[in-house]
């Protein structure tokens, strides 16, 4: 890739990445604008998905482009519990398949998608990692060996600006959750001091206590306790 290629193909990225960062708040809506405008930056790829897989076996698909392949991908994955996206997400950065008619490492993944699909071509990069789940951004094509090294630098760096764009995200939503839970947690609480002439700690010890024996979030308590008194 010459130089001043690079340069655009790096701006053309980060301007998209901030441009989802900036007018788009809501996770699965930002990853949605993701994979319709990546398609756009990777030469080659005619579309785009991105697949989140859980330590439990499941696997979804969370967004992709106006193709139902992508979908298709992540189930036949599901199925056999094994794939490129799904190798990528878990165990490697990045995982290229030039022709899914030769590739030997997900047999019976690679059977079905070249039965059930005209894909050929994957490139898949790790996404989001955690604890609990991982995904991988992927792009797909018809066409054998299409994705060069333009297309795997391409797709690296969108996968890393992407990841960024969607940990803000996700610190976002948590954020405004916990602020949340906060305000109902402090109505909550006001109604049980009232109710009960007692002070703030021992109304949140009372909440507290309710959620351990019954299991169930303070929270959730919580909003239990505001909607009995302001039944809708």
């Amino acid at each position: 890739m010459e130089t001043s290629g690079h340069s655009k193909l790096v701006s053309d990225i980060a301007h998209l990445v901030q441009l989802l960062q900036q007018e788009v708040t809501d996770g699965e809506a930002m990853l949605s604008e993701l994979t319709e405008s990546a398609i756009k930056v990777v030469p080659g790829a005619r579309h785009a998905g991105i697949t989140i897989a859980d330590r439990g076996g499941s696997v979804r698909t969370a967004a992709s482009s106006t193709s139902r392949y992508p979908a298709m991908l992540d189930k036949l994955q599901q199925t056999h519990r094994q794939g490129p996206c799904l190798s990528a997400a878990w165990q490697q950065h990045m995982i290229r398949i030039d022709d899914l008619a030769h590739e030997e490492r997900w047999r019976a993944f690679s059977r079905d998608a070249l039965e059930q699909t005209p894909i050929r071509s994957i490139l898949s990069f790790q996404l989001i990692a955690d604890q609990k789940s991982m995904g991988a951004l992927n792009f797909y094509a018809v066409q054998p060996a299409i994705f060069d090294d333009d297309a795997v630098e391409a797709g690296l760096i969108l996968a890393t600006h992407a990841a960024l764009a969607w940990k803000l995200v996700r610190r976002g939503e948590q954020f405004r959750s916990a602020l949340g839970s906060r305000d109902i947690i402090g109505q909550a609480k006001g109604m049980l001091m009232e109710r009960f002439k007692i002070d703030a700690v021992q109304a949140f010890e009372l909440l507290k206590r309710l959620s351990q024996n019954t299991n169930t979030p303070v929270a959730m308590v919580a909003r239990q306790v505001v909607e009995s008194e302001h039944p809708s």
